[in-house]
């Protein structure tokens, strides 16, 4: 319960910081730190799985619980009109978000349901860390697949 009051306190921290009246600002600032905070978790996972991190079995379990916890935010959302790379500076976001919003929530979705069971699954080894970082990074991919520009 405390690592998603966490997970909720750090959303929300961009978000207090930004000016109100800029809808669109909010929306991609809240989308970087929703990645961001996915990419430290991620990068603690697979720097165990490629072992350039020592396993720990305790570090492995709450970034895996950290990204169980951030994939129930509705990140979909936060993709408004007006928001888009196109009329945003500072987005990746490819503009088949826009124009397919439902696949975008599917693949989505499907991120969600890479991570059901991670905070438990990366327990026992290194080994169940890079199948927990595979199946993730397999739901990342078919999203960047099509709705993420390359950097």
């Amino acid at each position: 319960m405390r690592l998603i009051l966490t997970a909720a306190a750090l959303a929300a921290v961009p978000l207090a910081s930004l000016a109100q009246d800029d809808p669109v600002k909010q929306a991609i600032e809240a989308r970087h730190g929703f990645y961001q905070m996915l990419a430290i978790n991620m990068g603690t996972l697979s720097g165990m799985a490629k072992g350039d991190l020592a396993y720990d079995e305790t570090a492995a379990s709450r970034a895996a619980a950290n990204i169980e916890a951030l994939v129930q935010y509705d990140l979909p959302s936060l993709f408004i009109e007006g928001s888009s790379s196109a009329e945003a500076q500072d987005s990746a976001a490819k503009p088949d978000i826009w124009s397919d919003p439902e696949d975008f929530r599917t693949k989505f979705a499907g991120l969600g349901e890479a991570a059901t069971g991670a905070s438990d699954a990366v327990r026992g080894g290194a080994g169940d860390v890079g199948a927990v970082v595979q199946k993730l990074g397999g739901a990342c991919k078919a999203c960047h697949d099509n709705y993420r520009e390359k950097s």
